[in-house]
């Protein structure tokens, strides 16, 4: 499986990518495969500060229920309301389009806790 090398991963299996000053984030198309179909997402309301490591939302699956977690600290700046009516977006481009959250980073220095592209697919090659 291939992840794009333009953002940064987490353990956990969300993104995040450089958009301006903003860092924008999501779950990879590893995460969207072990989940199954989407039935339900809850995001934070804009202004809302998260912190790196701590659960922001929550993704909830004909499989499971989970956290989403914060791969950096901040402020949410702006909240991707799309997809809270169209879930599909997730599994369909869980990449671009299915952003969940822009964050106004407390610490840029943050994104280099994180993996690269390369070491979260050692990661996910292990846990599959």
């Amino acid at each position: 499986m291939e992840f794009p090398d333009d953002r940064k991963y987490t353990e956990t299996h969300e993104w995040a990518k450089q958009h301006g000053n903003l860092v924008r984030v999501g779950i990879t198309r590893f995460a969207v495969e072990q989940l199954g179909d989407v039935i339900f997402l809850d995001l934070p309301d804009p202004s809302t500060h998260v912190t790196q490591g701590a659960a922001f939302g929550e993704i909830e699956s004909v499989k499971a229920v989970s956290d989403l977690i914060s791969p950096l600290s901040g402020d949410i700046i702006e909240v991707n309301e799309k997809l809270l009516d169209d879930y599909d977006a997730i599994a369909d481009d869980p990449y671009e389009a299915a952003w969940m959250i822009a964050v106004a980073p407390a610490d840029p220095g943050e994104m280099d806790k994180l993996l690269s592209a390369a070491a979260y697919a050692e990661l996910c090659q292990e846990e599959a």
